[in-house]
């Protein structure tokens, strides 16, 4: 109650509709992130602020969660990964981005430093690298462990963001140069040799790395493991603590 009495209006989201942040600037997906239908996609159900949906009952948790077929061809037959808190109706997904990290955003939200309303632009988050599409995409039973829509959200899912929908990306990819020891004793010996594209004769290196957060395909996992996903599902469950009842319910 007194922090509730304490509490100021949160500060007001940036206005940025029809600007570049909308969009993708590089795009990766080509001719696979093209809509046939994007009238098909639902309406998008949002939370109330003030609302605390709980896990903890059969049933209660994502009751109409968004449809997604692991290992379509295209983002359009795949779906997206939600696994916001504004859509808790419709989540199709358990946990949180950022892991542990999510109670820093909580933070920020209860301290009035972030408007928990505002919608984040993608555009500018797109990769500066084109990686993909590849044909391993496709099968789900060769990636389960991350999307790999994650680097490439406004491109391939763009209809669901103007709908309304949260779908944050689960890839950064971006260039970097870097310096390691081990380059730089290997030109001095002459193991190698400076091609000034990729190894400089100063010892740099020219990368292209990508930090990704894992997306868990259960059914592909418990495959992988030999043991059924109910099983899988009981043993997360357990030892993260009983922290997402949603695992069983």
């Amino acid at each position: 109650k007194a922090l509730n009495s304490a509490r100021h209006k949160p500060p007001c989201s940036p206005q940025m509709a029809n600007s570049p942040e909308d969009g993708p600037v590089t795009r990766v997906l080509g001719e696979y992130a093209g809509y046939v239908n994007p009238d098909l996609i639902p309406d998008a159900a949002l939370t109330e602020a003030s609302c605390v949906p709980l896990t903890t009952h059969d049933g209660a948790y994502g009751p109409e969660p968004v449809l997604m077929n692991w290992g379509a061809k295209t983002p359009e037959q795949r779906g997206p990964v939600l696994a916001t808190s504004r859509h808790m109706n419709q989540r199709n997904a358990i946990g949180a981005h950022s892991g542990g990290y999510s109670i820093y955003r909580a933070l920020a939200v209860v301290s009035n430093k972030l408007d928990d309303a505002y919608m984040p632009k993608f555009g500018l988050t797109t990769p500066v690298a084109r990686i993909g599409p590849f044909a391993t995409w496709h099968d789900p039973k060769r990636i389960v462990t991350i999307d790999p829509y994650g680097h490439a959200i406004s491109e391939g899912f763009g209809p669901w963001l103007d709908r309304g929908y949260d779908i944050r990306p689960t890839i950064a990819i971006t260039k970097a140069h870097i310096e390691l020891p081990e380059c730089r004793e290997a030109l001095n010996s002459g193991r190698l040799k400076a091609d000034e594209a990729v190894l400089t004769k100063e010892g740099q290196s020219f990368v292209t790395k990508a930090a990704i957060e894992p997306v868990w395909y259960l059914p592909g996992i418990a495959e992988r493991f030999g043991v059924t996903e109910d099983e899988l599902r009981q043993s997360i469950f357990k030892e993260t603590n009983s922290m997402y009842p949603e695992l069983l319910t």
